[in-house]
């Protein structure tokens, strides 16, 4: 079987892992895959290649429509005669199904990630380009709604296909996080009678907290993870862990990610007093790593699809607290594994991160232990992963054999 992907770009985010996960698994099933991004790509480009999987840009850039782009696909498709064509994201999807005007697909699925991609404007580009695509897909129930409710695609085209996540790659493991910790300057300590010792990172020169004397005490560490864009809401975030702050001093904050509002919102956490407790880590390639090391997810949201870092953070068996937006609430279960909160209220968010760090070690662990075993159940890959072979083998008319064994190097990045 032939699959051709095509996506907006290639980066190191949610929709790019989940193509990721479908390239590893069809190509242990013996299919040729090829990538098509409309911008140049730039993450996980070496596994690809071992994988044996071509990647091709249509030499878009961000932001500039370029029609082109539709000819560069018709003849990439023509030359390859792919059995399925899967594109990802708002631009990939209606840019496929444009392309289907000048060249045979036989058949096409185009797969949404979030409940909103991008404002009326491009709603109305779905329901007018809907009679080009044979199936939409979703990741979640909350966006299969709406998408319904607002008639954005026609219902018999719609499908519910999750997210997944390989939960092998988020083992336990105490030498690293405590290693992990280290290296980002959280530090355990001892505090003298009559000592009195700050929260922060040593990279900043302040010694971690301690909230009895003689008692050591490590910092809660949250971890928030994802790209500087304002749908991510981090300025709800930091006034919510300012004020959080007050009550539990003994805490830091590390975020994850790169994008265009970074700068103002380390201005934020300057302005906050927040400098030597909010740690910018920039891009990682270690988030297992850093779920192992956290105590606490957050997520401020305004909008989502169904995060992949949820499903990381349950794999992780960290307790969660998050806005109730999207597929948010289908995977956290309001106090089972975590908190819900309404989005953009940095007040409910601080109380709900304050009832986090409150609760008893051992309460957080079981949050956490029912976050694994819900995500295991419900987003496990191959779970997931079979969903889409099924739904190419009925798209093609054709049966894929069973997955052969991939080199290790193959599976890891």
């Amino acid at each position: 079987m032939k699959i051709l992907f095509v996506i907006t770009g290639f980066d190191y985010a949610g929709a790019e892992n989940q193509v990721l996960m479908l390239c590893r698994e069809l190509r242990a099933r013996s299919c040729e895959v090829r990538l098509v991004t409309m911008i140049p790509p730039v993450a996980h480009l070496e596994e690809l290649k071992e994988l044996g999987i071509e990647v091709v840009s249509l030499g878009m850039k961000k932001g500039v429509p370029d029609p082109r782009a539709i000819f560069r696909l018709a003849s990439l498709i023509r030359r390859m005669r792919p059995d399925v064509v899967h594109s990802h994201l708002v631009h990939a999807n209606i840019l496929a199904r444009v392309t289907r005007l000048f060249v045979r697909i036989p058949f096409l699925i185009c797969t949404a990630h979030s409940v909103n991609e991008g404002g009326w404007r491009r709603e109305l580009l779905y329901r007018m380009t809907d009679p080009l695509g044979d199936l939409l897909t979703q990741v979640s129930q909350e966006a299969v709604r709406r998408y319904t409710e607002r008639k954005i695609a026609s219902p018999r085209k719609l499908r519910l296909i999750e997210n997944g996540i390989d939960l092998s790659r988020f083992a336990e493991d105490p030498r690293q996080r405590r290693q992990l910790r280290t290296e980002l300057g959280v530090e355990l300590r001892v505090e003298e009678p009559g000592e009195r010792v700050r929260a922060g990172t040593a990279a900043e020169g302040e010694r971690a907290v301690v909230e009895r004397a003689g008692a050591p005490q490590e910092p809660f560490v949250w971890l928030a993870a994802g790209r500087f864009v304002p749908e991510k809401d981090y300025p709800a975030m930091l006034l919510a862990y300012a004020e959080a702050r007050q009550r539990f001093a003994n805490s830091v904050l590390w975020i994850a990610g790169i994008g265009p509002e970074r700068p103002q919102v380390e201005q934020l956490a300057a302005e906050l007093g927040l400098s030597a407790y909010v740690r910018f880590l920039g891009i990682r390639t270690d988030i297992p790593a850093l779920m192992q090391a956290a105590d606490g997810f957050v997520l401020s949201s305004k909008w989502e699809g169904l995060p992949i870092v949820l499903l990381e953070a349950c794999a992780s068996r960290l307790p969660i607290v998050a806005t109730a937006v999207g597929g948010n609430a289908e995977v956290v279960l309001d106090g089972v594994n975590g908190y819900l909160v309404p989005a953009e209220e940095p007040r409910a968010l601080a109380q709900a991160m304050e009832q986090l760090m409150a609760l008893p070690p051992e309460e957080r662990r079981a949050m956490g232990q029912r976050g694994w075993e819900y995500a295991a159940a419900h987003y496990d890959n191959s779970r997931v992963t079979g969903k889409w072979i099924e739904l190419y083998e009925q798209a093609s008319g054709r049966r894929l054999p069973s997955a052969r064994m991939l080199s290790k190097e193959a599976h890891e990045g």
